[in-house]
């Protein structure tokens, strides 16, 4: 047994490139990080990703692979002046012809400044710098520094590269892990991509000393299971509810339903789906079905009520609805034109015939002539204009032949044929 006291992670980590888990489309062949180290001249390089999918490994690794200074800070603790300390340091390094790979971790939490200030030593060559984060780099890092740096895109590991991590973890500590078959699949899917959560796991199974091996249900109750990843306000925020909102566009109800599930279950605010959700009844269905809005503001006001999880129920009520509903954006696109009509003429006054006159000034001057109240006419229409007199007639509305709209459009173009045939007799 090993008695080395740091993390089995970091016992465990790769000396190069060639013995990292997973990565290919960065590590494969033709991949950005193995064309760098085949090279042997590693460029500026972001290194985005969820946690546990190796950035730290691949970095040291690459450092190893070309012979150069590893220096690992951390964008939490560090400062300017620790930068430019560590800046010194590399330009001694490099006098006596060491060359230094400064791989700052969270890169994101560096603020404007401290970014800046890495900018000329990447421009004369003092450092190769690498940065890791877990947020979108062209979200939350200069344009200025993305400009110097390639990036790549890092995914969380698959269960069959958990599954490798687990044997050579047992290989590396001389030992077994206590899981049966199903177990040793189960514990590969309850790290969800990060090898740093499945690794902390090896150990504490080891070390626990359990007798004979577990089944997946007492895996359960032995190990805490990894939360799923969620900052709430981040990338995996965005990407989540986008999921959701593409799935119900793409009438895919069921890929809709576990995209929410994973919203609700990471600890999203479940006011913040609704908002959207009522958001998607109005611009995705719109009128090709009326009462999704109806049935929108219900289950909010339902959740409201209830609470969790007797009103969880509300909401997956809500996103069966709006996911078989029928889809239309006529509602969206006419607001869209008829907002563009109104800035480009929005001067224009209503023609006189359809103002109110209420003082004789106003019908002297023509307010309210030649009004026809529709209700009274044989057909209930009478076809009269409500354009500017100077602007020629839109079509912002344009219904279509799904749900609900199907009939809409057939009115529409029976008032549109009616009104062209009684202005062709004026």
């Amino acid at each position: 047994m090993k008695t080395d006291n740091r993390p089995l992670a970091d016992q465990m980590r790769p000396n190069t490139i060639d013995d990292v888990v997973g990565q290919r489309q960065l590590l494969g062949e033709n991949g950005l990080v193995r064309r760098m180290v085949e090279n042997g001249k590693l460029s500026n390089l972001i290194l985005w990703g969820p946690p546990g999918c190796g950035k730290t490994t691949i970095a040291r690794a690459l450092a190893n692979s070309v012979d150069m200074d590893f220096v690992p800070m951390s964008a939490v603790f560090a400062g300017t002046a620790d930068i430019k300390k560590t800046m010194e340091a590399a330009k001694l390094r490099r006098d006596i012809g060491r060359n230094t790979l400064l791989f700052i971790d969270e890169i994101h939490r560096f603020n404007k400044t401290q970014q800046d200030t890495l900018l000329p030593y990447l421009e004369d060559g003092t450092v190769v710098f690498m940065g890791a984060t877990t947020e979108n780099p062209s979200f939350n890092l200069n344009n200025a520094l993305l400009s110097r740096c390639h990036v790549g895109v890092l995914q969380p590991l698959d269960t069959e590269d958990l599954a490798v991590l687990m044997t050579r973890a047992e290989d590396f500590l001389n030992k077994k892990l206590p899981l049966d078959a199903q177990a040793r699949i189960h514990m590969a899917e309850m790290a969800d991509g990060d090898a740093r959560f499945l690794l902390n796991t090896v150990e504490y199974l080891i070390n626990a000393n359990f007798k004979g091996a577990l089944s997946p249900d007492e895996l359960d109750k032995a190990v805490q299971k990894r939360a799923p990843m969620s900052d709430k306000s981040g990338d995996e925020h965005y990407n989540l509810i986008s999921a959701v909102h593409k799935s119900l566009r793409a009438s895919d109800t069921d890929a809709a339903l576990y995209w929410t599930g994973r919203m609700m279950t990471s600890g999203q605010d479940p006011m913040y789906l609704f908002r959207r959700l009522t958001r998607f009844a109005m611009e995705d269905v719109g009128l090709a079905d009326p009462n999704a809005l109806q049935m929108a503001i219900s289950a909010w006001q339902a959740y409201e009520r209830m609470g969790s999880p007797e009103g969880d129920l509300a909401l997956t009520q809500l996103v069966i609805y709006l996911g078989t509903a029928p889809k239309s954006t006529a509602n969206y696109r006419a607001q869209k034109a008829a907002y563009a009509a109104a800035r480009e003429n929005g001067s224009l006054m209503p023609p006189k015939n359809i103002l109110n006159a209420p003082t004789k000034m106003m019908r002297e001057l023509g307010y309210g002539a030649g009004y026809v109240y529709e209700p009274d006419t044989a057909s209930g229409f009478s076809g009269q204009n409500c354009f500017p007199e100077s602007m020629p007639r839109q079509k912002f509305y344009v219904p279509i032949e799904r749900g609900f709209e199907r009939e809409i459009k057939k009115r529409v173009e029976y008032w549109d044929g009616l009104r062209e045939k009684l202005n062709s007799k004026k």
